[in-house]
């Protein structure tokens, strides 16, 4: 009897998410270590929580915005969905609501929001980028009107004082991304979901007529990328201690490009989550790295732009290639 001693094939697809994977994590040591021979105080424990704590709140975005450029969309509303739910949470919490409630009832609306994304994608016919850029102008409007153009003051300090501590010494905002990101990669990389994401973003008709439900899919995409942009709202607020729906603007385009640094193709079908978490991390280091040696902050904004027009460049060699 012949024992098959041949080892496990690695798709090629595995392959690369996990050697661009690498490759960022080493470009990201890089710059710590640039930075840490820099300056005097890049190390510090202070320094390194606040790091922590600026990059995981775009990280979670960007998670969530991975799943809808998987598909071939994009979601330009998640930096006002997270300003409008800083303003919910606010507002539940100053009418004596309990954290709980008010928590879930914020994220219920972010769920509320992506199904309408999801509805107006595929029964209205609306393109992605037009549908989200409606919501997102609607909901900076519809927070002012409800505010009267005021901030939201958060006089609890159970919900405020999360933001500012930690567990085992690591800021409980980071614990956040894990406690999203463990999840997301289960389902995008080992569920036929997961499976399905990639596949109507590859080709949504032969998807449908291979049995994929490119609807359903499609309503998932959106709800996971609203549910996530609304629980980086709640943390927002916990941060700063106020709602104000004019908060988070811009964070989108930090979220997109934080999926596409990480290796997420704006032309669908290619992403990973553990990419974008560490796309995150390394705008959060040159940002960082940039206020520590005093460098103009518009500079921060171009080595941003430069950085995924060089990502989008070899992401589309790539695909010549095959």
């Amino acid at each position: 009897m012949s024992v098959d001693t041949k080892e496990p094939v690695i798709s090629p697809k595995k392959r690369y998410n996990i050697l661009f994977g690498l490759t960022l994590l080493a470009l990201l040591l890089v710059l710590w270590l640039i930075l840490g021979l820099s300056t005097t105080t890049f190390w510090t424990t202070n320094n390194i929580a606040n790091l922590l704590r600026q990059g995981a709140m775009i990280a979670i975005l960007a998670v969530g915005q991975t799943f809808v450029i998987i598909t071939g969309g994009i979601d330009l509303s998640v930096g006002a969905i997270a300003g409008f739910a800083s303003t919910i949470v606010a507002l539940l919490l100053a009418n004596g609501f309990p954290i709980w409630a008010a928590v879930l009832i914020t994220l219920g609306i972010g769920l509320g929001i992506g199904l309408f994304h999801g509805f107006g994608i595929v029964k209205m016919g609306l393109p992605p980028f037009i549908i989200t850029l409606a919501t997102l102008t609607s909901l900076r409007g519809i927070g002012l009107l409800i505010t009267n153009g005021a901030t939201i003051s958060i006089n609890n300090d159970e919900f405020t004082n999360f933001s500012r501590n930690d567990f085992l010494g690591v800021p409980n905002l980071f614990w956040m991304v894990i406690l999203v990101g463990i999840p997301a990669y289960i389902l995008l990389q080992h569920t036929r979901w997961g499976r399905y994401l990639f596949s109507v973003g590859s080709n949504a008709e032969a998807s449908r007529l291979s049995g994929v439900n490119v609807n359903r899919t499609i309503y998932l995409a959106y709800t996971l990328s609203a549910v996530c942009a609304s629980f980086v709202g709640i943390l927002l607020a916990t941060r700063i201690g106020v709602g104000n729906p004019t908060q988070a603007e811009g964070w989108e385009l930090q979220a997109i490009a934080s999926s596409v640094i990480g290796g997420t193709s704006l032309f669908g079908a290619v992403g990973s989550v553990q990419g974008p978490l560490l796309g995150a991390f390394i705008l959060a280091t040159i940002n960082n790295g940039a206020n520590l040696l005093n460098v103009n902050s518009f500079w921060q904004r171009v080595i941003t732009g430069v950085l995924i027009i060089v990502i989008v460049y070899f992401d589309q060699l790539r695909r010549r290639r095959k």
